[in-house]
């Protein structure tokens, strides 16, 4: 059975896109901890994220790396933080999650809410910075 991420890449499930290629798709999570949370995964569904080829887990991170660059630029931050936490889907992925402190990193805090349009609106400030 496919994972909800699959079913994003397919089209299936709409998403606020951030950028893809053959092998990787970012997107922004809409249970964010930060404004411009956003997942990275990689195309191919692995539960694990450690379960990936080398090649695969490392060209995830150099996707990732240029989404966390565009992120820094498109939302107010200190920093963009990296947490792999794997248990909530059955589909590797990566958080990139923009922050001023440590207290934002915290993934038991209460989840942000934004409308669809500011979702849009993200999402377009992020694409434009890639």
């Amino acid at each position: 059975m496919s994972s909800i991420f699959t079913k994003i890449i397919n089209g299936d499930i709409p998403c606020y896109k951030i950028a893809e290629d053959d092998l990787h798709f970012a997107f922004l999570d809409i249970n964010p901890l930060s404004e411009g949370h956003t997942l990275v995964i990689p195309k191919q569904e692995t539960d694990y994220i450690f379960d990936l080829e080398d090649s695969a887990l490392s060209s995830l991170h150099i996707f990732a790396k240029r989404i966390a660059v565009a992120l820094k630029k498109s939302v107010p931050c200190v920093r963009v933080g990296v947490a792999v936490i794997g248990l909530e889907v059955p589909h590797a992925h990566i958080h990139l999650v923009p922050f001023s402190n440590m207290q934002q990193m915290n993934f038991s805090n209460p989840k942000l809410k934004f409308t669809n349009e500011a979702l849009d609106a993200i999402a377009a400030r992020i694409r434009k910075n890639l």
